[in-house]
């Protein structure tokens, strides 16, 4: 008995034992990663101070080994912008952990960042090697050759990333590189591919509505832009868009109503600003109209489109000094765009320069061989100049370029018909039913019989004449994208007359200048702003460059140009420039 009882005692403490066997340390983590956990911690945290204290720990116990403090510690430094200390440090990384194509791809990215795009891509092609399934190393590589102007290889290379994976940032990019082409057709069939993916993309149906906009399928651009604005009300691109649209048609208040939406989103866009200003001047506040277009000014100066406006709204108000300083700058920003010659020429005849004039009209015409307008505003001065041969020449040359755009269909503005034939009847020439007909519109129509009946109509030429026709510029059919050599259609646009105002009195002049005028008036119409001569129609060409809806422009603040009136020597210098 009594060793029965001591059996249980001795297993008692045996098993007393076993635990006093197994109370040692538990065995440490590995001094390289010893302070992962709260670099980590720290990181995703946003509490980059804390951070950088235990990096630096963990850098003076390793002595520099510790490849996952590197690679945070190079982040950070990114994040604030030092991007030349972030490479450095990703580099070490990539020489600790040699094989990691996350180190490569970071590399990489730093040297893109840095404007090293062909850098960029070698360490891509190596960072490739070791991961040959990443859609991440063939997007970047199709954005680096797309900033090269790669554009055949970056177009292989982002097809490759949406076979491995679909991703609508690489739909964007793809789309991105064939507007850049000039394939519209192209651009809207990949963004139409990404919809139907990811319906639910506010920016790729906006992008898409914005597309349709530009082809004038207005009704598929309702839809997607509508869509857009289904699945985020406060989506300001589409809001922008669809106000652009509705000015267009001169729903000027609506438009407006669309407008302060956007403006409590991006209260700095320099197309929303333009816009906003150009529905001012289709409601006659000019005033209103030249402080926004200011505004969109100094929030993107080298935006040649706002520049375009100001110059507009400045002839309007017959500010002709300053309507030359904003076209002038345009012409310097675009010098290759006929329109912007044709309204400089506009102004020039207005200053009474009709020497400069014809220099810019012939700049206009060497640049754009399509445009009837040209001629045709061309023809009007030579005529007024007293050149009738030469005004001939140019009437015949825009009765060409008209033909050859009324067999497409298209139908011309009723103000540039007007001043066609009254240039035709003027020059003694038989007119041929070339004209189609001009468009309905119910004010213009009921301007046209008053000015008719009235015996005190502004003169051809005038300035009230003038601004009849700058009046319906508000409405713009499309955005003009500048080339050598365009053709540049004129399509209809809905006409705003303004009320005619009196017309000025003829200076005095002494019975000898009064004889000669008498024995002069059977050969030219004189040029004075008070007599009578041919209308300048160039308001029926303006009304197609007014507004920009593009919303992807990015304004920056510069210094805004200076407000002063350039001497008639700086004006003959410009022309000089161009011939």
């Amino acid at each position: 008995m009594a060793e029965g009882a001591l059996r249980p005692t001795a297993s008692l403490a045996a098993a007393a034992e076993v635990p006093k066997a197994r109370s040692g340390k538990a065995p440490e983590l590995p001094i390289l990663e010893k302070r992962n956990w709260l670099i980590y911690l720290y990181y995703i945290r946003k509490d980059y101070d804390s951070c950088k204290i235990a990096i630096k720990e963990q850098l003076q116990e390793t002595h520099g080994m510790c490849e996952y403090a590197v690679y945070v510690q190079a982040l950070i430094f990114r994040l604030e912008g030092k991007i030349q200390e972030s490479l450095e440090l990703f580099q070490t990384c990539a020489i600790l952990k040699p094989r990691s194509a996350d180190n490569l791809k970071q590399v990489a990215r730093s040297l893109f960042l840095l404007g090293k795009h062909k850098a960029a891509i070698e360490v891509y092609n190596d960072a490739g090697r070791h991961n040959e399934k990443d859609w991440e190393i063939c997007h970047n590589l199709g954005v680096c050759y797309m900033q090269l102007k790669y554009f055949n290889k970056a177009k292989d290379q982002l097809n490759n990333a949406l076979q491995l994976s679909r991703h609508d940032l690489t739909s964007m990019v793809l789309g991105k590189i064939h507007l850049l082409e000039g394939n519209k057709e192209e651009a809207i069939e990949v963004y139409k591919k990404a919809v139907e993916f990811s319906p639910q993309n506010t920016e790729l149906l906006t992008t898409l509505g914005l597309l349709y906009l530009e082809l004038k399928d207005y009704q598929k651009a309702f839809e997607h832009l509508g869509n857009a604005l289904t699945y985020d009300p406060s989506n300001y691109k589409a809001i922008l868009a669809a106000g652009s649209m509705m000015q267009s048609h001169g729903d000027f208040d609506v438009a407006l109503t669309k407008y302060r939406v956007v403006a409590c989103a991006v209260p700095e866009s320099p197309p929303l600003w333009n816009n906003i200003g150009m529905c001012f001047f289709g409601k006659k506040k000019y005033v209103a109209a030249i402080s926004c277009l200011k505004r969109a000014n100094y929030l993107a100066p080298f935006d040649w489109k706002i520049l375009y406006n100001l110059g507009l709204v400045h002839l309007t108000m017959q500010q002709y000094a300053s309507a030359f300083h904003f076209i002038s700058a345009g012409v310097h920003l675009q010098p290759k765009l006929a329109e912007l010659y044709m309204l400089l020429a506009v102004v020039l005849t207005n200053l009474e320069d009709p020497k400069n004039a014809k220099l810019a009209y012939q700049k206009a015409s060497a640049l754009d061989i399509c445009n009837p307008l040209i001629s045709l505003n061309f023809a009007v001065l030579l005529y007024n100049q007293g050149d009738k041969e030469e005004a001939v020449l140019q009437y015949h040359e825009m009765k060409r370029k008209a033909q050859a755009l009324k067999e497409n269909a298209l139908e011309f503005d009723s103000e540039m018909v007007d001043v066609a034939q009254r240039l035709g009847a003027a020059l003694q020439l038989e007119e041929a039913a070339l004209w189609t007909k001009p468009t309905k519109d119910s004010k213009s129509k009921q301007q046209g019989t008053t000015s008719r009946k009235s015996s005190t109509a502004p003169p051809l030429g005038s300035n009230q004449a003038l601004g009849q026709a700058m009046s319906s510029a508000a409405s713009y059919a499309k955005t003009m994208i500048p080339g050598a050599g365009s053709s540049n259609q004129l399509p209809k646009g809905p006409s705003l007359p303004m009320e005619p105002k009196p017309a000025t009195e003829a200076a005095p002049e002494d019975a000898t200048s009064a004889a000669e005028g008498q024995e002069q008036s059977s050969k030219k119409l004189a040029s004075s702003y008070g007599s009578r001569q041919l209308e300048i129609p160039s308001a029926v060409f303006l009304k197609h460059l007014l507004d920009q809806h593009c919303p992807f422009q990015v304004g920056l603040r510069y210094k805004r140009f200076s407000h002063q009136f350039c001497t008639f020597c700086q004006l003959r210098n410009l022309c000089d420039q161009h011939k």
